[in-house]
């Protein structure tokens, strides 16, 4: 399903190919022989998604594209199944195992490895070559620490200062949810225009 959202189509090149149930909405850009599997969403919201060549975005993984915070993923990566990737940058040759959820603002470097329910935390860098281990977090920069998951006074530490709530909704620490989610919707609403396109 391609869509038009915010008067943006998405671009997908003869040798692609897209799922008759994915999901490309807005400003989304797949390289040459990407594979799109079922159900899985490329959502440029207020931004946009860059997809290298040879790429795998696999069975119900999520992308999506923000303002100031661009989905790029590089050439010859694979997105698992149930994966994440907010904002965020897959550099070339990135394993995200299945349920691995990124983060806007952060960076897996080339040839990264996110294995299984693995977290890339906002605003963290990766470097390359890392495997982060299966449910493992990394949190910090200019290099992410990794953290186990029972770890997490340790993390907190780190993860504080990296701004999630600033980054992610742009609002401070502490603003209630009821006020954080009259934002979302009104930014979301943005969909209520979308239209959709014919292949």
């Amino acid at each position: 399903m391609l869509i038009e959202h915010r008067g943006l189509r998405p671009v997908v090149p003869d040798s692609a190919y897209v799922a008759p149930t994915a999901v490309l909405c807005g400003a989304v850009t797949l390289g040459e022989r990407a594979r799109i599997l079922h159900g899985a969403v490329l959502s440029a919201e207020d931004g946009q998604v860059h997809v290298g060549s040879d790429v795998v975005v696999m069975e119900n993984a999520l992308v999506r594209g923000r303002a100031g915070h661009p989905a790029v993923i590089g050439d010859a990566v694979l997105v698992g199944p149930h994966a994440h990737v907010n904002g965020a940058t897959l550099e070339d040759e990135v394993f995200a195992a299945t349920g691995a959820s990124v983060f806007p603002g952060a960076v897996a470097g080339r040839g990264c490895e996110l294995r299984i329910n693995s977290v890339l935390h906002a605003n963290s860098v990766l470097p390359p070559g890392t495997v982060l281990p299966i449910g493992w977090i990394a949190a910090g920069t200019p290099t992410a620490r990794l953290f186990a998951p029972g770890d997490h006074d340790e993390l907190w530490a780190v993860q504080k200062e990296l701004d999630f709530p600033g980054t992610v909704y742009g609002v401070a620490r502490g603003t209630s949810m009821r006020d954080i989610m009259t934002r979302q919707t009104d930014f979301y609403g943005a969909h209520l225009d979308d239209r959709m396109l014919d292949d």
